[in-house]
């Protein structure tokens, strides 16, 4: 479901999502009349404006604030806001050529926002959800996972030393912590895996064990392995409620993505090198997917 959900969008449109998601988050509160929480100099802040002011600061605001004091905290921030534009407007500097360039930037981006708004509201419905995810779920079917330990040893020697401490009834996490030169530590502990997480020499042998067998010396890349397995099962796709909202986000910004590529597509762009000659536009070329991150008790090849 990662590599599903991390694929490859316009930067444009995923770095919008969020503020786009907070604008229709409180599109709906506008009322006939709204309650005025404060006034500032007989100029009243209301409901509505409490509303949008913490979907524009409210993401970075510490977690920790919450409740009533994180309404005030924003009401506070909007009551400066008043206090400090008003003291700009009576001295004229909403009246400079700069200004007038931020204002014509922040219209276009909250215009832009608001498109990509209704088209996610647009396509996120529950049958384009469960559609991106049923195509995830095809696309992960159970697999076999272990939970596994082992020893790190340089030489095959060494590993068949700690392997005759372990069968002699020594504790095999012990062994590890004392022996192994995996860097880990943590008993030479693995976690749970599936057989494409580690190199295929110790993947072969650790999936041949039952639970709680222990292998034969090892040999991969990184040297000689004793292997203890401590459980198995099958690994199975979660269930959609558990991931409606990673498909919801994936589903919108999908259609966003596509949204800003046919505008792209439809207009003539033309850019401009340091001396103003015309250039080129370069190919349009998508950016790379993150890695997928593990999943919960996984590790990283070994």
């Amino acid at each position: 479901m990662t590599r599903l959900f991390s694929a490859r969008l316009r930067s444009t449109a995923a770095a919008l999502a969020l503020g786009a998601a907070a604008v229709l988050a409180f599109a709906g509160a506008a009322s006939a009349e709204p309650k005025v929480l404060a006034t500032v100099n007989g100029q009243p802040i209301t409901e509505e404006e409490l509303a949008v002011a913490m979907a524009d600061i409210g993401p970075g605001l510490p977690q920790k604030l919450e409740g009533a004091a994180r309404q005030k905290y924003v009401l506070d921030y909007l009551i400066d806001l008043k206090l400090a534009a008003a003291k700009a407007q009576a001295e004229k500097l909403d009246q400079s050529p700069d200004f007038a360039k931020k204002l014509a930037y922040y219209r276009d981006k909250l215009a832009m926002e608001e498109l990509l708004g209704s088209i996610a509201k647009a396509a996120t419905t529950e049958e384009a959800e469960r559609k991106a995810y049923d195509e995830a779920a095809k696309a992960e079917p159970p697999q076999a996972e272990i939970h596994a330990r082992h020893i790190l040893l340089p030489t095959e020697d060494d590993a068949k030393k700690a392997l005759a401490r372990v069968k002699a009834g020594e504790d095999f996490a012990k062994v590890a912590n004392e022996l192994s030169k995996d860097t880990a530590g943590d008993g030479g502990d693995l976690g749970w895996f599936t057989k494409d997480r580690m190199v295929p020499e110790f993947s072969e042998a650790a999936f041949k064990l039952k639970k709680g067998e222990i292998s034969d010396p090892v040999k991969t890349q990184f040297g000689w392995h004793v292997i203890q397995v401590e459980d198995t099962r099958t690994k199975t796709f979660p269930p959609f409620e558990q991931l409606k909202d990673q498909a919801a986000r994936y589903v919108a910004q999908k259609a966003q993505s596509e949204a800003v590529g046919s505008l792209h597509a439809a207009a003539k762009i033309q850019l401009f090198d340091a001396d103003g000659k015309p250039i080129a536009e370069a190919p349009t070329v998508p950016a790379p997917a993150p890695a997928p991150a593990p999943a919960q008790g996984e590790k990283p090849k070994n």
